[in-house]
Order: structure tokens, then C-alpha cells, then sequence
């Protein structure tokens, strides 16, 4: 049993509630130690340190709660804002000079400290009106506000907002990577697991379609049948939005003829792997040659551009007969795509295509080559009697999404 992968993230928000933590427990000790060294300037100094004991039970009493985002919820940054502005309203209180001149308040830059729990937690948008708070209360508790105090106000209101954005960005860093890994991991479990069916199952099937073929009969439809569903797993092995319906015969013409479907579910934003379109189409009869990467396109062209295909395979049925080959080629360039199918039939006589077209039949003409201008692309079929048909459908990327 082959071991599943563990990806350990640890996330980017835990190193800034570490620094919060920390940040809080030496900005608390700063505040005790500039009211215990400038404690003659106080006249109610039992405000100041009734306050302060305050300020230390809650701030060691808390140090868990900050200590990651699940622990800091809505309720405790309330309680924490408001303990710091209550000690910044009962600064005058304490010291009835405290208006006069820009001194420290009771909580001094432990207050900072508060807001940028906020930041942390809710972003920018948090971060405003935590600090537009802590503001107010600056303002309201000097009175009569100086240049300095709407400079230190501002100083705080920039600085959590500025770092509430780059928590956020961070946040989107972070999904984008994890998302990132969940692919890689899981296209490396669908590859593990192409690898152990193409070692297993599908190497059974073809060679059940390879020895029918041989014996003939009987056999040989069940070869067939062997074949279908080889593509169908490999298709489902590949995953994608493409899903092969079920094979159906035409009584008509005795001929089987698999039928593409798309997913009406998909979103018509994200780009769809030709590849899974057109793999279903190949079989017995068909060999589908493909890059390695992806072949991604606009979810309308892809759908358009994989019908065309099928037009052409079904022009290889009918008119170059059940047992001609056809090898269909997929390229992927920079600036287009091309799709060339090409058949080992008898050929178009020259002015057939004319001649239809005179009598009404313009299946090439409608079915290929005007999807592919519909699509801002060409259609070039290329026959010489005798030695098969070749048909070059070219889609450019920059016009591909435009219908």
C-alpha cells in the first residue's frame, strides 16, 4: 500500500501572534515602570495603580487567548479594546496635568497592542475602527489636542490598517498555496494510479483487442469492445470535464459511433483540456497522438474545435469506409492550436468537394470550416486520390474564447 504524502503548513499569521504576545507583555511592563519612576506627578496615584493591576492580571491572564486566531474571538478583542480605552479616559483622573501636556496615558503603548489584535484577526477593515476608537479617546482625554496628538493618532491609525492589509494579503498567499499543493497531491495520486491501471487493466484490454483483431469473428468484436473501454479508462484515469456517453450502433449503417459530452456544469471561465474532448474519439480505427501538458482552450472553442474533429472522423466512416485508419495529431503552440486529421482512404477526387457543394451537400464546408471561422480559425483539407485525406483545423488562442 503505497504511503499518502502529509503536507505540514504552519500558517503565516502564527509568527504575528507570537510577536503579539510578546509585544503585549513588555509593553505592559513599560507602562508600570513609567508610572512607578513618575509616580510624585500623579495626584490620585491609587487611580494609576489600582488601573495598572488591573492591566497586568488581564494582559497574563489573557496571553492565551492571543496566542492564535481561534483563541481571539470577537468578544475578547472587545473586552481588550475597552480596557484600553477606559485607562486612557481615567488618565486625567489620575493626574490632573496629564491635559495640559503630551504625556504618556495609563496604558501608554500597551494600547497599541489592542488595535493590532484587531489587525490581525479582521484585516484593514477591523484595524480602522479599532484605531478610529482608540483615537476618539485620545482626543477626548487631552481636552484641548496638540499637533502632536493628532500626529501619534494618525501614527497608530496608518500602522494597523498597514498591517491588517498585509495580513490579508498574506491570508490570499496562503489559500493560493495550499490550493496549490492539494493539486500537485492529487495529480500525483491520479498518476500513481495511471501508472498501477496502465500496468494492469489497460495493458489487458489491448492486448484482449490486439489478439481479437488477429483471430477474427466473433473475436474480433469482442477485441472492439475491448478497445472502447480502454479509451473510456483512460479518459476517466486522465479526469477532466469530458465524459464519453455510452457506444451506441447506428442500425442504419452498422457503424459505432461514440458521441463527445461536455459537462453543462462546468464554469465557462475555466479552461478545458482538449485533450479529454477528443480522447474518447480515439479507438480501434483511430490513433490519438497528444503533447504531454495540457491543452487548455476556452470551454465554447474546445467544445467547437472537438465537434469539427468529429466531422472529420465522420467524413474518414463514411466515405473512406469501415476499415480505413485515421491518426488524429494535436499541437500545441504559443500563439494557435492545430488538430490534424488524416486518413489512409481512397481520397477526394478532384472538384468532389465543388460538386457537393453544387448538389447541397455541404457537410465539410458547414461542419468544419464553419466552426472554425466562427472561431476566428481555418480549415485547410489537402487530398490526393489514392493516397488519403488530410484535413489541418487551426484555432489561434487570442480569438479562441470569442463566439
Amino acid at each position: 500500500m503505497a504511503k499518502r504524502e502529509r503536507v505540514v503548513r504552519m500558517s503565516v499569521e502564527q509568527p504575528l501572534w507570537r510577536a503579539l504576545t510578546g509585544y503585549r507583555v513588555l509593553t505592559m511592563v513599560y507602562a508600570v515602570l513609567l508610572v512607578a519612576f513618575g509616580r510624585e506627578n500623579y495626584e490620585r496615584p491609587w487611580i494609576a495603580v489600582a488601573y495598572l493591576a488591573v492591566l497586568c492580571c488581564w494582559t497574563l491572564a489573557t496571553l492565551p487567548k492571543v496566542a492564535n486566531a481561534a483563541g481571539c474571538t470577537k468578544r475578547f478583542l472587545g473586552a481588550d479594546l475597552t480596557v484600553a480605552l477606559v485607562g486612557i479616559l481615567l488618565t486625567p483622573l489620575a493626574d490632573a496635568q496629564a491635559q495640559s501636556f503630551d504625556g504618556p496615558t495609563l496604558p501608554s503603548i500597551w494600547t497599541a497592542g489592542s488595535v493590532l489584535a484587531f489587525a490581525i484577526k479582521g484585516g484593514w477593515r477591523w484595524a480602522g475602527v479599532a484605531s478610529s476608537l482608540v483615537a476618539v479617546a485620545n482626543i477626548v482625554e487631552r481636552g484641548h489636542p496638540s499637533r502632536d496628538t493628532f500626529h501619534n493618532v494618525l501614527l497608530v491609525w496608518v500602522a494597523s490598517i498597514a498591517i491588517g492589509y498585509v495580513v490579508e494579503v498574506a491570508r490570499a498567499s496562503e489559500r493560493t498555496l495550499a490550493r496549490a499543493l492539494e493539486i500537485e497531491a492529487a495529480t500525483r495520486e491520479r498518476e500513481r494510479l495511471a501508472r498501477d491501471i496502465h500496468d494492469s487493466v489497460l495493458q489487458v484490454l489491448a492486448m484482449v483487442q490486439r489478439r481479437g483483431a488477429a483471430l477474427g469473428g466473433e473475436a474480433a468484436e469482442i477485441g472492439r469492445m475491448a478497445g472502447e473501454q480502454e479509451v473510456a479508462l483512460r479518459t476517466l484515469v486522465a479526469g477532466g470535464l469530458a465524459r464519453p456517453s455510452l457506444v451506441s450502433e447506428d442500425e442504419s449503417e452498422g457503424a459505432f459511433v461514440r458521441v463527445v459530452e461536455v459537462d453543462d456544469e462546468a464554469d465557462e471561465d475555466t479552461p478545458v483540456d482538449l485533450r479529454l474532448l477528443l480522447a474518447p474519439r480515439a479507438g480501434a480505427r483511430v490513433t490519438l497522438s497528444e503533447p504531454g501538458a495540457p491543452v487548455l482552450l476556452p470551454p465554447p472553442a474546445a467544445r467547437e474545435l472537438a465537434t469539427a474533429v468529429g466531422a472529420a472522423l465522420d467524413n474518414v466512416r463514411v466515405h473512406a469506409g469501415e476499415d480505413a485508419q485515421a491518426w488524429v495529431l494535436i499541437e500545441d503552440w504559443p500563439d494557435e492550436v492545430i488538430v490534424t486529421v488524416r486518413d489512409d482512404g481512397p481520397g477526394i477526387p478532384e472538384g468532389r468537394l465543388a460538386e457537393a457543394w453544387g448538389e447541397g451537400r455541404m457537410g465539410v464546408a458547414l461542419s468544419i470550416r464553419g466552426r472554425l471561422r466562427d472561431l476566428g480559425g481555418s480549415a485547410e483539407l489537402v487530398s490526393v486520390p489514392g493516397q488519403g485525406t488530410e484535413v489541418e483545423l487551426k484555432v489561434p488562442r487570442g480569438k479562441a474564447g470569442e463566439k
